[in-house]
């Protein structure tokens, strides 16, 4: 079976708009200071990507997560996260978290207190932020690539 051929509706707006890309690297790399483990916004990004559908930040993500040594399993697993073995209590608390975030329209309390509190017990307040502003960043991203049909395999250059 062939490929089929994809293109873009336009470029990333992010590119097209004077300073945007600047703008969200900069809050992208404040993110990545924030404490919370690479490995952890790796896994979070790619199932706030998958819910969203992103297949461009779905590839990307899970070939980032593989070339920091990111295992098959979890990578495989992440979308069924909760019956899988793979996950630590951090890791768990911050997909739950995602999303939740992610589907903030779906229940009449987008973040119920049990994802909440569950996260506060694992996470610091500095730390939490920098999770929330993650999952904002990437939903932001997916809203981005979704909607104007950026290709999977096209960030690699």
């Amino acid at each position: 079976m062939q490929a089929e051929i994809m293109q873009a509706r336009m470029g990333n707006p992010a590119v097209i708009v004077p300073d945007a890309m600047e703008a969200l690297m900069a809050l992208g790399a404040a993110v990545k200071k924030g404490g919370v483990p690479s490995r952890t916004l790796d896994l979070v990004h790619l199932r706030a990507s998958q819910i969203n559908g992103c297949s461009f930040c779905v590839d990307m993500h899970s070939r980032e997560a593989r070339k920091a040594d990111e295992t098959d399993d979890r990578l495989f697993a992440v979308a069924a996260w909760r019956e899988a073995p793979y996950f630590t209590s951090e890791e768990r608390a911050a997909l739950a978290l995602a999303e939740a975030v992610t589907r903030l329209n779906d229940r009449t309390d987008p973040v119920p207190d049990e994802i909440w509190d569950e996260a506060t017990r694992l996470y610091d307040e500095a730390t939490l932020a920098a999770l929330v502003l993650s999952i904002a960043t990437v939903n932001l991203w997916n809203r981005l690539n979704a909607p104007t049909r950026q290709v999977a395999g096209g960030w690699t250059g």
